[in-house]
């Protein structure tokens, strides 16, 4: 028998629910079948998933899925929500509280985390995207041309790198960075000087903006952060600096995004994650929109995390401490 606040049953009868199940760990899947019944699916509408939580006492989602309070109503026997990640603004957090919903997430499983690095190489493919113009050069060489002269790109060596958020992913970005031969800065206000690692000069906010060429976001979202990178920000960051953004997009004002770089006061950007993702239109969202038509904008569909090494990683973790705390509580 397990007890999980009002919530006691046999351990076998479990109904777990696995929204987005494709390439999902087969050792994962082995042990919470010691669980219940493990249901493996891949909802990708929203009407499909309403009508699937229905009878789950434990609902494992990934980032597709905005869970709300129209999900949480359809879901009466919720107990549990697993989300390997460590942002968890996909999750409406005050209404799973109300009904005693626990969240399993990564968020603070610091030890775990050390070697998990999809997100902090992903960055450093962005921006070496970015600064080289690969992805156009690509297409160039697709449509059957070979003009080098026309994607001649820009080099890290030398220049200045301000790490905004030095936790976990900042600090081993700012190492890579390192490896590069940048000069690296950081500003956290959790963090103090001899926190730092060698080569990494702890600064304030604006004093990073104005000197760095290149701007990295790496900072965790909650609701006193929102937009908190605004028009303010961009206009203290450097002419012809770029900006970089894997955390995730609620953290930025995206119309001050686009005029910083349609007034060219911006080089470029690239980003891996959008405001409001989970409702997200492309047809009209204007960075998308942007994006279509200039070269200097990249946009990937979140996928900093996504690699098989770190989600076949997580998941088994995530297993492992679903386990752990039904059998404790």
């Amino acid at each position: 028998m397990i007890k999980v606040g009002k919530f006691v049953q046999d351990m076998s009868s479990l109904q777990i629910l696995v929204t987005e199940s494709t390439d999902f760990s087969s050792r994962a899947v082995d042990l919470l079948g010691k669980l219940g019944d493990v249901i493996l699916s891949d909802i990708a509408d929203r009407d499909d998933l309403l009508c699937a939580v229905g009878i789950s006492d434990v609902l494992w989602v990934r980032l597709r899925h905005r869970l709300d309070k129209e999900v949480l109503d359809a879901a009466p026997n919720l107990k549990v929500i697993v989300s390997p990640t460590t942002g968890l603004n996909h999750i409406d957090l005050e209404e799973a509280e109300k009904r005693d919903i626990e969240i399993l997430s990564l968020l603070g499983e610091t030890e775990f985390l050390k070697d998990i690095r999809a997100t902090a190489e992903h960055t450093i493919a962005l921006i070496l995207s970015l600064l080289r113009n690969i992805p156009g050069a690509i297409d160039h060489v697709k449509r059957g041309d070979w003009d080098r002269d026309r994607f001649r790109g820009r080099e890290l060596f030398g220049r200045t790198a301000g790490v905004v958020g030095y936790g976990r992913l900042g600090r081993i970005v700012a190492r890579y960075l390192n490896a590069f031969g940048m000069n690296v800065l950081s500003t956290d206000p959790n963090v103090t000087l001899g926190e730092v690692d060698e080569g990494v000069k702890l600064v304030p906010l604006n004093d990073l903006l104005q000197s760095s060429d290149l701007v990295i976001l790496h900072v965790n979202y909650n609701t006193q952060n929102h937009r908190f990178f605004g028009r303010e920000q961009f206009t203290a960051m450097k002419v012809g600096s770029w900006f970089i953004n894997t955390s995730r997009g609620e953290l930025v004002d995206e119309v001050a995004l686009l005029d910083a770089l349609k007034s060219e006061h911006l080089a470029g950007a690239a980003l891996d994650v959008l405001y409001g993702e989970g409702d997200l239109n492309s047809s009209s969202n204007i960075l998308i929109n942007y994006a279509r038509q200039r070269h200097n904008l990249l946009i990937t569909p979140h996928v900093g995390g996504c690699t098989f090494e770190s989600m076949g990683k997580t998941e088994l973790f995530m297993a492992e401490k679903l386990l752990s705390f039904l059998s404790n509580n």
